[in-house]
């Protein structure tokens, strides 16, 4: 059965309605993977080379996740494995959400990790030393979603309903800019803090009027349960980023290479065959190949700049006095701090995809 999908907007564009997907497919399920370790010869970037067969650590913690397609790719081609060879075990921590990325980066449980921009900087903001290292998507990832039946086709109609929404994610700061543009005081809105995928759940069994989703999760929910997109706009999403831990970064520049170096990798696979690349994210998130062609192709730019700079900078400044009205960073000095801080684009810049695979 054939699948509606959306044309990513242009960023002149300061908003689109996005009509609801028709497949029927599966629900979606994330799928959780332990430790991988790889064989084959160590392989270092030039500038940040270790002696042969030889890395600065023996263990690396990356994340991966259904909303960084990228992730995907490199994890299930196993390069970061083929590239270190047996002197160092390449550990995959599943995110469900920039949330959770966030938390275990602080944690130091991973030292690598995917999270949303506006993300990236409210962590930064909030004290946690994190760097990012790379730009891996523009995405088109977040919208306000009602139930199947509901009466609500306004952001302004949300004003005394309740709002499932993942706080410290894209789609929670997509929320708070949704009603500051509608003129909808935050307190006058019931914000439900679930995660991505119980505030799915909450949508489809009544329990929330309304939530700001996240795909692959909210195109699933149009397409098997009726959910309605009442507002879309990719100007309020944040860029994807990569970030790493500064103690991660000072003590094994090499792997964090290694590392940007695969995502380059990965764009020039995602961009080159984005059928493949759905029909990872498809295997990956438990969802039907239609809509993750959608997300993949309609939904996500892959083909942006790597290198962290004004783009996100722009977007960033946007979201950041959010943060200080909505109470989630203390003041606006803490926001510039963060921004003039964030970014480390040093592996970006000197990125080579040769040098994995």
């Amino acid at each position: 059965m054939p699948i509606t999908t959306f044309p990513l907007p242009s960023k002149t564009r300061r908003s689109a309605r996005f009509t609801g997907l028709t497949a029927l497919v599966a629900s979606a399920a994330i799928a959780l993977t332990g430790c991988v370790a790889g064989e084959g010869s160590a392989l270092a970037p030039e500038d940040e080379a270790a002696p042969a067969g030889e890395w600065s650590t023996d263990t690396l913690n990356i994340d991966f996740a259904t909303y960084n397609p990228l992730s995907l790719i490199i994890k299930d081609k196993g390069w970061l494995e083929e590239a270190v060879g047996d002197d160092v075990t390449v550990n995959w921590v599943q995110s469900a959400g920039s949330n959770k990325a966030n938390e275990a980066l602080r944690a130091g449980a991973i030292d690598v990790g995917s999270t949303a921009g506006s993300a990236a900087l409210l962590a930064r903001s909030n004290g946690s030393p994190i760097k990012t290292i790379d730009v891996y998507s523009q995405p088109n990832w977040s919208a306000l979603v009602v139930p199947a039946g509901s009466d609500i086709t306004e952001v302004s109609e949300l004003a005394g309903k309740s709002v499932a929404a993942t706080k410290g994610t894209d789609p929670y700061f997509f929320l708070l800019q949704a009603l500051n543009e509608a003129g909808v005081p935050i307190a006058d809105v019931d914000i439900q803090n679930l995660q991505h995928a119980d505030g799915k759940a909450a949508l489809e069994g009544g329990a929330v009027d309304g939530w700001s989703g996240l795909d692959p999760l909210l195109s699933t929910s149009v397409a098997t349960a009726g959910s309605t997109i009442i507002y879309d706009n990719i100007d309020f999403n944040s860029y994807g980023f990569l970030n790493a831990t500064e103690e991660f970064l000072g003590a094994s520049p090499d792997l964090a290479q290694l590392v940007v170096n695969g995502y380059e990798k990965a764009r020039e696979f995602a961009l080159e065959d984005p059928s493949a690349t759905a029909a990872i994210l498809a295997e990956v998130a438990g969802i039907d190949p239609a809509i993750a062609t959608a997300v993949v192709e309609e939904r996500t730019n892959f083909d942006i700049d790597p290198v962290p700079g004004d783009d996100q900078t722009d977007v960033l400044s946007v979201i950041g006095p959010i943060f200080v009205e909505s109470d989630d960073v203390a003041n606006q000095g803490l926001i510039d701090d963060a921004l003039d801080t964030l970014y480390d684009t040093t592996y970006a810049e000197k990125a080579d995809p040769s040098a994995v695979g």
